[in-house]
């Protein structure tokens, strides 16, 4: 080949290659990526988590002698909690409206909560019969009446935590009414000072 003929291929193969060369790729606006799709409901209840405390009976949460106002606030939140000076209220059986019994108790611990700056767990229980759904649920409405009932008797509602247990934590193992009796509770945890 000449080199008046490599001369034009070389001017051909810039003329055709060149602009090729040049192109600049088309802007694209990158994509999301795809939402990672949803397992199906379980048909299980994943049960709540377990409480701030350790395994307790009800004679561990009576108030004890020897715990007077003179001392309360020297006493740690474990200590507070192990002798709560707070009583359960409890409640009859698929029910989560306060009677009479159980106005009384959470009065007498509005007094006292009016004498200290506590802020105060109410955990909603429930007795070991019916599925875990139903008694998440009653022990939600338990500890919901229970703080509505305090905040109409002046307690500020940023003093009250809720938190139901359903059945997963029972004052008493027990399989009888009594037993039962024991368990539908709202169950007052003092949480800071």
């Amino acid at each position: 080949m000449s080199s008046r003929g490599l001369g034009i291929a070389l001017t051909i193969l810039c003329v055709v290659v060149a602009p090729a060369c040049n192109r600049r790729k088309p802007n694209t606006i990158p994509q999301p990526a795809p939402p990672p799709v949803e397992a199906p409901p379980s048909t299980t209840t994943t049960p709540p988590p377990a409480p701030p405390r350790g395994p307790e009976r009800v004679e561990d949460r009576q108030p004890v002698a020897g715990l007077t106002e003179e001392g309360i606030d020297s006493r740690s939140l474990d200590e507070l909690n192990r002798n709560s000076p707070l009583k359960p209220a409890f409640f009859p059986l698929n029910e989560s409206d306060l009677d009479d019994a159980g106005r009384s108790v959470v009065t007498g611990n509005v007094e006292i909560l009016k004498k200290n700056a506590w802020v105060v767990t109410i955990e909603g229980h429930c007795d070991e019969r019916g599925t875990a759904e139903y008694n998440l649920a009653l022990g939600e409405r338990r500890a919901a009446a229970v703080k509505n009932y305090m905040v109409s008797l002046g307690i500020a509602p940023d003093r009250l935590r809720t938190v139901s247990y359903g059945k997963e934590f029972p004052f008493d193992q027990g399989h009888s009414e009594d037993s039962w009796s024991k368990n539908r509770r709202a169950h007052f945890v003092i949480t800071s000072k």
